[in-house]
């Protein structure tokens, strides 16, 4: 294996007398080497993107929530204790969900508006993690405050300590339109996510929202944490089989499941566009060697009448194509890693240069790249690369151990 090794080297370190060999050998390098590196970056991204979904917004949505049917929830403490007896829902924490407009000057928004307890809602959600520390200390109820995402304070021009107007619909017993209730309420801090529910999404203490709505002691739904984030629809499921209350049952996946299948059709994808590509690019090894055959006919010859068997030829002319798939491998893996590890800021960068932002944090749950470099990912592709140049290697190599010697040094 080792004279085979070197013999292969030399064949391709040496300088061929057919350039069109050559040029082919290199373009099948590089070929590799982009396929390769395109392959890292773009599972780098999904990998990002599935880590900032579970980081992001799993850590902020409720993994499941129980909501009273045409009714408030009145007796919500008793559901929580009920819902919390399932072995896998780890706590409960209430809320009240409102829509409305929040106003500053001429410039209106549409939003959300969750009002939460701030000592239960930590049980189930790292929401105030991504809340300043002023609007965290300032999140009192009756205090008329509120926290605002940070989007919806970009649209409106709102900053912390400004006045804005909510308005919020009300419920009329008759089919007459009725004036929304305006309320002032000053912004005592934001809500940066980065994303979608930055321009959706403000919260206000639960007692101000259990009256702005007019819900006395009562709450909209019931947010749950599950134990395990892919099973939360059928872990509410049968928790609500044990609670008194009539209750609609929602999971996560139902407003947020498209972007993790989608994740996931992705990263499918990248599979097979990764084999794909580099397969495309190993037919030019197989091309390489095929004229490396013709063009060292004479040179195999040599080696038969030397003792060389159809073994060892077959050897030099695998290791041959190999040096190019595993060169090729090696330098699109450090590019690849190169660039995935510093992908984010690479994009920044162009955004800033072009001046213009690729996501937007209105349309996409991030406003940014991700990327999550794993070195899993690279020996994958890296291994995957190597295999199908050792397939392209094949066909040649058997073809180069079957050369007659007398028949290439007698000139016919």
């Amino acid at each position: 294996m080792s004279l085979a090794l070197t013999i292969g080297y030399r064949f391709s370190r040496a300088k061929k007398r057919n350039k069109m060999v050559s040029f082919i050998s290199v373009s099948s390098m590089i070929g590799i080497a982009v396929g390769v590196a395109v392959i890292i970056i773009g599972l780098s991204a999904m990998n990002g993107f599935e880590r900032e979904l579970q980081q992001r917004v799993l850590s902020v949505v409720s993994h499941a929530e129980m909501e009273g049917v045409n009714a408030p929830i009145e007796q919500w403490p008793l559901i929580i204790e009920q819902a919390t007896e399932h072995p896998q829902v780890i706590a409960g924490a209430p809320y009240v969900r409102l829509t409305g407009l929040v106003e500053k000057g001429a410039t209106m928004k549409a939003l959300e508006i969750r009002g939460i307890d701030a000592q239960l809602e930590p049980q189930v959600s790292s929401i105030f993690s991504f809340v300043d520390k002023k609007g965290q200390k300032a999140f009192l109820p009756g205090q008329r405050q509120m926290i605002l995402g940070k989007g919806i304070a970009d649209t409106i021009g709102a900053k912390v300590g400004d006045f804005v107007t909510l308005l919020i619909p009300q419920a009329g017993e008759s089919q007459k339109v009725t004036a929304p209730k305006r309320i002032r309420v000053q912004v005592a801090g934001l809500l940066t996510l980065n994303g979608q529910i930055d321009h959706s999404l403000a919260l206000l203490p639960l007692q101000d929202a259990q009256e702005y709505a007019g819900l006395a002691s009562g709450v909209t739904g019931i947010s749950l944490k599950t134990s395990s984030v892919l099973e939360s629809q059928n872990i509410v499921r049968e928790a609500g089989q044990q609670v008194s209350a009539y209750v609609y049952l929602r999971s996560w996946q139902q407003k947020f499941g498209y972007l993790y299948r989608d994740i996931q059709m992705v990263r499918t994808i990248m599979y097979l566009v990764m084999v794909l590509v580099i397969g495309v690019a190993c037919f030019n090894i197989v091309s390489t060697l095929m004229m490396a055959v013709k063009d060292r006919a004479a040179d195999i010859a040599i080696l038969r009448t030397m003792g060389a068997n159809d073994r060892l030829i077959k050897r030099i002319f695998i290791s041959q194509g190999l040096f190019s798939g595993v060169l090729g491998s090696v330098i699109g893996s450090v590019l690849g890693v190169l660039v995935a590890s510093n992908l984010t800021a690479l994009i920044r960068g162009l955004e800033t240069l072009v001046g213009h932002q690729f996501l937007s944090g209105d349309i996409y749950f991030v406003d940014f790249l991700p990327s999550q470099l794993m070195f899993s990912d690279v020996i994958v592709v890296s291994a995957t690369a190597i295999a199908l140049s050792l397939c392209a290697t094949w066909y040649p190599a058997s073809r180069a151990a079957k050369v007659l010697p007398a028949a290439v040094l007698s000139g016919h």
